[in-house]
């Protein structure tokens, strides 16, 4: 059974089971949540992980993006929310009144690597080596053709198609986005003559709302070549290998991880909020830098009693190792678990999430 096969397979399976054990469900109230959709997979089965032991709290994750994620929770329509980005100092003010007096807890609990993928369904090479420099001036439309001999240096004896290049990116305001909009900007230096945003930067390009549109629409034509959360990306197109240092590396949740194992934490960042400060243009050897840390934000008060227990249940499972390996299954998320320490730190912030 193909990779993309299986991991939608594990999915449907654990939809269900969630599903029934809602159906089951008795007096435990009601734990919805919204946010990026790179997390939709993960958060399916962690949903389902949670309601194997809580089928009385009816949970829900709608997969809208980040931006309306935030927006959500900020106007209470959620109790916790998914972010591909820390929120801004603007967001953090709205979240004290939306906390009522407390602030929002932001906690970086899933970690995968973002791919760039292509549709070149005749190329014959495991990965398409791609530099920075390059990557940045194929997104900015400054290289258009794919046998482009600034793609033929670094890939040396495979044969590239005489055929255009269609960048695809995301329609809506996407912390995938930022982050490889963040990525581009650190390490392709004046390649890429933007800053890093949720907005894509560019107007008039090939474009596709939230992951599954920039799939589907990548999927339609070949030629294109587009970002999105690795795991959702399907078999039938081929990924990058960034270059690295003197190395292409491809992406692999052991690769993201050692990135983010390498990376400082925000100068903002307090033990509520443990946001990290990703080394874009690291030249580490094995490290794969165009990785999603995406949080999941709470906040540390809230008006219900059973609001407080429902939060800081469903994010203990999540941070758990269980919760963090069943994310992790390649049929799954095939996500990066987080580190002990960084268990130790999350579940350090959960306990402070108290009633106002």
């Amino acid at each position: 059974m193909r990779a993309q096969s299986r991991r939608r397979a594990g999915v449907a399976a654990a939809l269900a089971g969630g599903l029934l054990l809602t159906a089951c469900g008795g007096n435990g109230g009601t734990l919805p949540g919204a946010g990026a959709s790179s997390q939709e997979i993960a958060m399916t089965a962690w949903v389902a992980g949670f309601q194997e032991a809580r089928p009385d709290v009816i949970t829900s994750y709608d997969p809208v993006g980040s931006g309306t994620g935030r927006e959500m929770f900020l106007n209470s329509a959620v109790l916790f929310a998914g972010s591909d980005a820390p929120m801004d100092e603007e967001e953090r003010a709205d979240g004290v009144e939306r906390c009522l007096g407390g602030e929002v807890i932001e906690l970086p609990l899933y970690i995968s690597p973002i791919a760039v993928a292509y549709n070149l369904p005749d190329l014959v090479a495991e990965h398409l080596n791609l530099t920075p420099e390059v990557l940045a001036q194929i997104f900015n439309g400054d290289v258009t053709r794919w046998d482009d001999p600034a793609i033929a240096a670094s890939n040396e004896g495979v044969e590239l198609p005489d055929l255009d290049i269609v960048p695809v990116n995301r329609s809506d305001d996407s912390g995938t986005t930022e982050n490889f909009t963040e990525y581009l900007a650190a390490a392709a230096g004046g390649a890429w003559p933007h800053e890093a945003s949720e907005t894509w930067p560019i107007s008039g390009t090939q474009s596709g709302a939230q992951t599954s549109g920039v799939i589907t629409t990548m999927e339609a034509a070949p030629g294109t070549i587009g970002y999105a959360d690795a795991a959702q990306v399907p078999d039938s197109l081929g990924t990058v290998a960034v270059g690295v240092g003197e190395e292409f590396v491809p992406f692999s949740p052991e690769a993201a991880a050692a990135v983010v194992d390498a990376s400082p934490a925000t100068e903002d960042a307090t033990d509520l909020r443990l946001t990290i400060e990703l080394a874009r243009d690291t030249e580490a050897a094995g490290t794969y830098p165009i990785v999603l840390v995406s949080y999941t934000l709470a906040c540390s008060r809230y008006e219900a009693e059973q609001d407080v227990d429902n939060v800081k249940a469903l994010l203990s499972y999540i941070a758990s190792e269980a919760g963090q390996q069943r994310a992790a299954d390649p049929r799954v998320a095939g996500s990066a678990p987080i580190s002990t320490d960084l268990r130790e730190r999350v579940e350090a912030a959960i306990e402070q999430i108290s009633v106002a």
